[in-house]
């Protein structure tokens, strides 16, 4: 009984001296060390589960690449990104619509000679005619952006004429001439850089044509013949002043087939003069929301082709003089929005060709399309 006996103190304290090693192991932090008693030393180690391999550094190495790799895929892509924004131009871009509202005044005073001749070629009819027009032209124009560097444009005007002479006065209101046109650049807007813009325009003889009218009885509200123009525009910035200049001609196919009566004589054809005009000026900016604009316009026609029949009913060419129109035109622009500015403008008349004077107001407004 008493080996026995001792035999199981012997077992529990070895077991206790077992479990005291071990827990005093996990008990310490890993910058302690280890106890030093001869149980801890003898208790085997604790068993580990078994658990698949980690991965090796190669493997994440090689993943570690596979990310970077897709970094710079995404690098390339945004810098093609930026590179495509970086091509801007001045046009609207494309798939957007902008509207434009014009109204516009003009004054025209003229005061002409009428000399007629008998027979033997003495003067029968000396008379001075003066002749007031105040003409108002109101005209939405309409831009859509083909692509970025080419707009299509569309004008339409509705013009209110009221005209006093020694043989009229009355007042007229009516569609005037539409006129299409496309705006291209040809190369990319550059900071610092002109910006050039080449032009052409087809207006359509869509008003009451002049030439169709009865003297004395009725206003026209269109010029009455088709035009073609072509023309190139440019323009640079230099904060806060932006400079501009074009040059355009037009020209037209003339209209034949007319049956107007004009004291004893018949138009029958008319054929205008081509025409080159061309402007410069400069616009400043004042501050955020208020910009002044200075600009000068000249165009030159050649004489224009009428012909007509006379008294005794025979066909007789003429010829008209050479005629030269300039414009010294003020500009104004107010931002009234982010979106919107209105732009006052008035011109006055250089040359007995030109208007008395012009005044206009635009409001544009640009919205997308989808």
């Amino acid at each position: 009984m008493m080996t026995n006996t001792s035999n199981r103190t012997a077992l529990a304290l070895a077991l206790c001296g077992m479990l005291g090693a071990s827990f005093g192991v996990h008990a310490q932090p890993d910058n302690q060390p280890s106890s030093g008693s001869p149980a801890a030393a003898d208790a085997p180690p604790p068993a580990t589960p078994a658990t698949p391999p980690a991965p090796t550094a190669p493997a994440d190495a090689r993943d570690a690449l596979k990310k970077q790799a897709g970094d710079v895929d995404q690098s390339t892509l945004l810098k093609e990104t930026l590179t495509k924004t970086d091509r801007q131009y001045s046009l609207l871009k494309s798939g957007r619509v902008a509207t434009n509202y014009d109204l516009n005044y003009t004054y025209i005073s003229t005061e002409s000679i009428n000399v007629g001749l008998d027979t033997t070629g003495a003067i029968d009819l000396f008379k001075i005619e003066n002749t007031r027009s105040h003409t108002f032209t109101n005209s939405v124009a309409v831009d859509y952006g083909l692509l970025d560097n080419l707009t299509l444009s569309g004008t339409f005007p509705l013009v209110s004429k009221f005209t006093q002479s020694d043989q009229y006065g009355g007042i007229v209101t009516g569609l005037g001439d539409m006129n299409f046109s496309a705006r291209y650049q040809p190369f990319v807007q550059t900071p610092g850089g002109p910006t050039f813009t080449f032009t052409g325009s087809v207006g359509l003889p869509t008003g009451r044509s002049p030439f169709r009218t009865i003297a004395g009885a009725n206003l026209s509200t269109g010029s009455g013949y088709a035009t073609g123009t072509l023309g190139v525009n440019a323009s640079q910035v230099i904060d806060p002043v932006a400079l501009f200049g074009s040059v355009n001609f037009t020209m037209s196919p003339g209209v034949n087939h007319l049956s107007q009566k004009h004291d004893n004589t018949t138009l029958t054809s008319v054929h205008p003069g081509k025409t080159i005009s061309w402007g410069a000026g400069f616009t400043y900016a004042l501050s955020y929301n208020i910009s002044t604009s200075v600009s000068f316009q000249e165009s030159v026609t050649t004489g224009s082709h009428i012909t007509y029949l006379d008294s005794s009913n025979v066909s007789t060419p003429r010829s008209t003089a050479q005629q030269t129109a300039a414009l010294l035109n003020f500009g104004l622009g107010v931002r009234v929005s982010p979106k919107t500015t209105v732009n006052l403008s008035a011109g006055i008349g250089l040359t007995t060709d030109s208007p008395d004077f012009s005044l206009g107001l635009n409001v544009p407004l640009t919205f997308s399309l989808f």
